[in-house]
């Protein structure tokens, strides 16, 4: 059998290295020790915004972008959308099977008995205005939630890691929920333990029981956007949590990630987009001026997947079942022909821009009465599972270390000081 290494010829030199390979990957620092003279730092590897770099091993997340898979454990994402549940999944997602029916009763118990925020949260929001945003308000919930627990700090403890999840998955939705009520000078709802999660959210939101298909949409859109492997807002939580913070800490920090419109803020993008095209008669015109350079398509490609994203097959399902509640949005024609034209169109195809989670979560959100500025809110929530799952195995694994990466240095060499009368 061939040997698992790879031979590097280091051609300043002539002197080979032999690195081994496991799990397809190899060591960086196994490269320290190319070097031209015994003085040198050794090779690094330069990898802007780690398009080709693992910063860990895990267990909990599998994407094949070519082919256009998303599982969780091992369970395909349709599968999991088809029959199962948020809690469900987020059991899943943080002990690594799925429940039994005594386990989710027990799981989804301890989340409800969670969901009420410390007495002192009134006072919270008072230092904002009406029209602050939702995400700085949950991000400022989260952060007080590390002064409200203080035994969060003790990061290193299972027992209290696990209580600590079980408040941060409960309050998450109980934040969302009180910052859309004080944007819109509403009194607090509280939540109601007898509801299922996406029912309780859904009743805090707006004070009243949800027609069981709007909260089966809200439950399918938890799922599709529990986890997504390492992106921007998972790899942020997990290069805080690696300094030892506590868990609310790391969730404002992967929150302010997923804050920033090229993360969670693209289903705006794609409503606004739609709102500018207007009618189906306009799409041809808008994809030409696309072709050439003038506008984006929004909704369309995704850095991981080369294909259909699995998840957007699953919330167009969704949207119709919404719609069939709702009233059907205009935008949805406009969408679904969109879609069917750039599927067809060998410009798109050869790019491979394909549909992503974006392209019609938007307009459920809208059409479940939602303002533009909750959206990023709403991916937040259900990401909470995926962020401190991910958090629970960073805290696992012994080969994990406080986040540094390095640089390259391109600046001056050294200078001498010269005294501020002196310089000209």
């Amino acid at each position: 059998m061939p040997a698992e290494t790879l031979t590097i010829t280091d051609n300043r030199t002539g002197k080979s290295y032999e690195v081994p390979i496991q799990d397809e990957t190899i060591r960086a620092v196994d490269l320290r020790q190319i070097k031209v003279d015994a003085e040198d730092f050794g090779l690094m590897t330069y990898d802007p915004a780690y398009m080709n770099t693992a910063a860990c091993k895990s267990t909990i997340t599998f994407i094949d972008g070519d082919k256009g898979i998303l599982n969780y454990r091992g369970y395909p994402i349709e599968q999991l959308a088809e029959d199962g549940s948020y809690l469900e999944t987020a059991y899943l997602l943080w002990h690594g099977q799925l429940p039994t029916a005594e386990q989710l009763a027990a799981f989804t118990a301890e989340v409800n008995a969670n969901l009420a925020l410390p007495e002192n949260f009134g006072r919270l929001y008072d230092g904002f205005g009406r029209d602050a945003h939702p995400m700085s308000l949950l991000m400022a919930g989260f952060a007080a939630m590390a002064s409200a627990y203080p035994e969060c700090k003790k990061v290193l403890d299972k027992e209290t890691r696990a209580r600590q999840i079980f408040r941060g998955l409960a309050q998450a939705m109980t934040l969302g929920a009180w910052g859309y009520r004080y944007r819109k000078g509403l009194p607090m709802v509280a939540p109601r333990p007898d509801l299922s999660f996406a029912a309780n959210f859904l009743y805090m939101l707006f004070e009243k029981e949800a027609d069981p298909r709007l909260v089966h949409a809200v439950d399918t859109l938890f799922i599709l956007h529990a986890d997504h492997e390492q992106n921007c807002s998972t790899s942020t939580m997990r290069l805080v949590g690696s300094s030892q913070a506590d868990p609310y800490s790391s969730l404002a920090a992967a929150s302010a990630a997923l804050y920033g419109p090229l993360h969670g803020g693209a289903n705006e993008a794609v409503l606004r987009m739609l709102r500018h095209i207007g009618s189906v008669e306009n799409i041809p015109a808008f994809i030409e001026k696309v072709k050439a350079g003038e506008g984006r398509l929004m909704g369309f490609g995704h850095r991981v997947y080369k294909n259909y994203d699995p998840r957007a097959r699953i919330i167009k399902h969704a949207a119709e079942e919404v719609f069939a509640v709702t009233g059907k949005n205009p935008l949805l024609e406009v969408a679904s022909e969109l879609e069917r034209i750039a599927l067809h169109d060998d410009y798109f195809v050869k790019r491979k821009l394909y549909p992503n989670v974006d392209f019609y979560s938007g307009l459920i959100y809208e059409a479940l009465g939602f303002p533009a500025e909750m959206f990023t809110v709403l991916f937040a929530i259900p990401r909470v599972s995926g962020w401190l799952s991910q958090w629970e195995e960073l805290m696992c694994d012994e080969d994990q270390k406080i986040g540094r990466p390095r640089q390259i240095y391109l600046g001056e060499g050294k200078r001498d000081y010269v005294p501020l009368a002196d310089r000209k």
